[in-house]
Parts: C-alpha cells; structure tokens; sequence
C-alpha cells in the first residue's frame, strides 16, 4: 500500500462519513423511518441495497476460493437474479399489501404466533452465529492479506482488522438506521464493481486473455467423469456438485434466500410502493448476473495464472498451504496485491470495504428489526414508537458484541466451522420456503401446517448439522447405518432437495388434517383471495419496460447456461 491508496481510501471514509451525516439529520420518528427508511425508497436504492447486502466475504473470499477450486461450479448461485425476479413479480404485492414490518410478521398473518416466533429464533440465531461472525472472520483475514500486515502496536492485525470494521459499520447503523443502510449502499455499489471489474482486467491482461483461462481451466478434471473446471453441469455422480442436485438445491436456497429472508426482503418493505418495489427488483436482478464475472472468474484467472508459472518452473501465483496444495482462499487477495499499481489498489481496497460493510450494516439493521418488532414490540404493544428506535439500537450493539465473541472460536477451528456453516443454509432453507411458497400459493395452507412445516424442517435440519459433526470428528470410525446415510453421507444439494418435498408434505398433510384458515384472515395474503381494487393497484404498478427488462435477464440467464453446459 503507497500513500496514493491510503489518499484514495481517505477520499472513500470522508464521503462514506459525509452521507451518513446526512441521514442522521433526517428525523427518524418511529420504527418505520429507523427500520424501514420511512417506506419511501427508490428503486435505484432498493437494487443497490439488495446488491451491496449479498456481496461479502463469501464471495471476496469463498466464491473466488470456489472459482480457483473447482471452476464454474458455484455459479448456479451466483446466476440467480431470476430468483429476484420471482421477489418482485410473486411476492411483492403480497407483502406490500401487508404491510409488515418482518418476515416472521407476515408468518404471523398468514399462520399463527408460533410460526412467527420460530422463524424469528432461526433468523437471529442463524445471523450473529453464521453471517455476522462469517463476515467479520473473513473480512479480517482479507484486510491481514491485502495489507500485508501481521502485527500492528504488538497486536495481530486480524483482530485490529475486525475489529476496526464492527466498530465503524455499527456507528453508523446504530445511528442512522435503515436509510444509512440503503443510502451508503449507492456509493459502496459503484466502488465495489468498480474495483472488481479493474481486477478483471488486469487478470486478463496479465493471463492472456478469455480463451487462455478456458484453455488452461478446460484440461483439468474435478472429477473421475472427466468434467472440467469449466463445465457448470457435472456428472450426476459428482460427490460435490450433481447437475440435477445443483439446479434443485440452489433453486430451493436461492428461493428462501432472495424471497423470504428478512436481510434481502426489508430492502424491498421500505419501497416507496410497488412499482418502486419491483424495479428495485429488477434493477437487483440485473447487477446479480455480475458476481460471477467479478469474483468466480477471477478466481479461476488466479488459478490459470498458478497453473502457468508452475509449467515454466515458476513458484506459482497462489501461496502454498502446509500440505503442498494451492491456498485456493487466497485468490481475490492475491490478485490484488501482486497486480495493482499505486492508486488502483486503493480503489479495489475500497470496494472491498464497500462489500464487508454494507453485508453487515444490513445484517445488523436486520437483526435488530427482528428483535424489536418480533418479540420487544410484540410483549410490549404499548411502547412508544421513539423507544422503539432506543430498543432497536441498543440490539444493535448487543449482537455486534455476540459476533464479536463467536469469533474467537471460528478462528480457533478455523475452515472446519467454516465450512459447516456453509452448510447451514441448504438445512435452513427447505422448511422456511415450503411454509412460504405454500402459504402464499395454497389457500388450504392450514396455520398448523404452515407451523409444523417450520417446525419438521429446523428439527431435520439440526439433526443433520449434529450427525456431520459428529461422524467427521467422534464418529469417524462409526459402521454404515441408514441413519448415517441419510444424515451425513447423503450429497448435501440432494439432501436439500428431499427435505424440502418432505416439508411440503407434512405442510399439506396436517393442513388436510386441521381446519382450513378463515376466508378473511388470508384475503389479500394468498393467490385467488386479492379483491378488485388490489388486483388493479398491482396491474397498475407495472408496464412494458419491466416486462422487456424481466425478458432480458431471463435471457442472460438462460445464455450462461447454454455457454458454459
């Protein structure tokens, strides 16, 4: 790092500080302007937002990780913004006419108290011990490598690093709310495809161009059928990544992510509307086609570039593990130190801070929303609405102090936690969309068969993070059970996948067997139950250029596919 990045970094923080002064002078009466800017957000904003909320650290260090590993195989989930398309065209007008403040609330509407408690408990547990801690853990690795920095003052620079980076995204979360959210995500969006995209580059240039890395990744196998790194369907028999396996898993966490989960939804709650709603949706949709580009790619540039020094006796490009093998995590850093000249290191250093801040402002907005609106505000009808805010703050900082504590053990176990919780996802994931997918689609959804669906899905879904735990370190030497099969052994995507078609039978079996919901306690929140004026409201928010744009991205999609087949 050279004075000119540090000078480029400053420039960053003084605009970063100078609109988060902004928003904190803007009045913020009640919950709805603290959690939910207001409800007055504009498309641009809500894109931005539900874009800038996803890019973190598992892309700056797990999907370049991924593309330096094994190839295009992770790109089922980075080519999803058909699955935000399906946000703004299915579930927006239900969950604006709603009018709720979380997702657990809308569960409440459509189900019962029970189901909003249990997915509120799924939701905060999952973020301060999974994405707050995820976040945080690698964002201090990152900025060790990047800077190259091992001790400062005496102290290891992981934790100055993320320690460093709680304490400042938390300020101006804790102060600003939901709008410092949504307004800092307009300038960290920019910056952040910015510097991935000089990365892209530059990775091209210093490899040879597109065909080189196609050359070089298409003649290595990541398995015993001959797939190559470049292949995004695999063999069936891929004990990884099963092309039928892939397309249902990802389609199932992608669903529940992008529709139902309180940290990508709360963008689209604080639309001005429904037509500002949906177009943040597309708008989100479209830079969603990106992160393969600007992060798996690159990965695979950084292995091709490993891959070619090593063929004329070179070290390699990538730093070795202990073990021999190529450190595949290193790759985005990588990139970035050995490749960037003065100036534009800091502009991609920038884009990085944009990423791991924006992830957690939005991680922390939400977790404190959940805690306030779903259990403080709910035991406490009463409260006024400026207590409230109060609340919401002071939750704020009490989770960032949990995922602060939770990161000493991740480092301690290091990429043995890390990679478990990865896997809760595809366990988190079936219960929650099943109870939404039918609850919106299904008039019959019963309210106790939208709550057992939650319910059989967390019990499995513990049971199978408790079984992978215990069989790769207790039970290594355990005989073959049916138990074992179906709990650890199974392909984690075709796991997913059975666990989701379990959930929606238990959904449709006890709603069967319980009494239907009252016609005017759904209205509104399920197909065929909108009135005349609803329906209107919605046709009416909506015209050619959104269907055009929604055909445009359905048609990236379906060329990526047909590409890289």
């Amino acid at each position: 790092m050279q004075a000119l990045d540090w000078i480029v970094i400053g420039l960053f923080c003084m605009a970063l500080i100078g609109i988060i002064v902004w928003v904190m002078r803007q009045k913020q009466n009640d919950s709805s302007d603290y959690f939910l800017g207001g409800r007055d957000a504009t498309w641009i904003a809500i894109g931005a937002s539900i874009f800038a909320s996803n890019i973190g650290s598992e892309h700056l260090i797990g999907l370049a990780g991924a593309g330096a590993s094994s190839g295009m195989a992770m790109a089922h989930w980075e080519i999803q913004g058909w699955m935000i398309l399906i946000l703004g065209w299915v579930f927006v007008p239900f969950y604006s006419r709603s009018m709720v403040y979380t997702m657990p609330e809308f569960l409440e509407r459509r189900y019962n108290p029970q189901s909003r408690t249990i997915l509120s408990l799924i939701s905060l547990i999952s973020y301060v011990l999974t994405k707050v801690a995820v976040t945080v853990y690698a964002g201090g690795l990152v900025f060790q490598q990047v800077f190259g920095i091992d001790t400062l003052w005496g102290i290891d620079f992981f934790w100055i690093a993320a320690i460093g980076l709680v304490v400042i995204t938390a300020l101006y979360t804790i102060f600003g709310g939901m709008k410092s959210v949504l307004y800092t995500s307009v300038l960290q969006t920019p910056i952040l495809l910015l510097g991935s995209l000089i990365i892209l580059v530059l990775g091209f240039r210093e490899l040879g161009g597109w065909d080189e890395m196609m050359r070089i990744c298409s003649g290595v196998t990541v398995n015993e059928y001959g797939d190559t790194m470049t292949e995004l369907i695999r063999d069936n028999g891929d004990p990884n990544f099963p092309w039928l396996g892939a397309l249902i898993g990802s389609a199932i966490i992608g669903f529940w992510y992008w529709c139902t989960d309180q940290y990508i939804v709360q963008r689209v709650l604080s639309g001005k509307n429904q037509k500002e709603a949906r177009r943040g949706t597309i708008f989100g949709a479209y830079l969603k086609l990106l992160p393969v580009f600007l992060f798996l790619i690159p990965g695979m540039i950084a292995f091709a570039l490993h891959q070619k020094s090593l063929a004329v006796g070179g070290e390699g490009f990538l730093p070795l593990l202990a073990s021999g093998v190529h450190n595949a995590d290193a790759a985005f850093p990588t990139l970035v130190a050995k490749l960037l000249p003065a100036g534009v290191k800091g502009i991609v250093v920038c884009g990085i801070l944009a990423a791991l801040m924006s992830s957690l402002a939005s991680l922390f907005n939400s977790s404190a929303m959940l805690f306030t609106i779903d259990f403080y505000k709910r035991f406490r009808p009463n409260t006024p609405e400026k207590k409230l805010v109060v609340i919401g703050q002071v939750a704020t900082v009490i989770i960032v102090l949990l995922g602060i504590l939770w990161i000493p053990i991740m480092r301690s176990v290091g990429d043995v936690l890390y990679a478990y919780l990865q896997d809760v996802q595809s366990v988190l994931a079936p219960g929650i969309a099943a109870a939404f997918l039918l609850g919106i689609c299904w008039k019959r959804t019963s309210a106790l068969g939208g709550m057992w669906g939650l319910l059989s899905g967390m019990i499995i879904g513990l049971t199978r993070l408790g079984a992978k735990v215990y069989y790769s370190t207790i039970g290594a030497g355990a005989g073959d059970s049916l138990f074992k099969y179906l709990f650890y052994d199974l392909n984690w995507l075709f796991f997913c996948g059975w666990m989701f078609l379990f959930c929606i039978v238990v959904v449709i079996v006890v709603s069967y067997c319980t009494k239907a919901p009252e016609a005017e306690k759904i209205k509104g929140l399920v197909f065929g139950t909108s009135s005349p004026e609803q329906i209107a409201e919605t046709r009416a928010s909506w015209n050619k250029w959104d269907i055009i744009h929604t055909g445009i991205i359905l048609a990236i999609t379906v060329a990526f596919y047909w590409y890289f087949w």
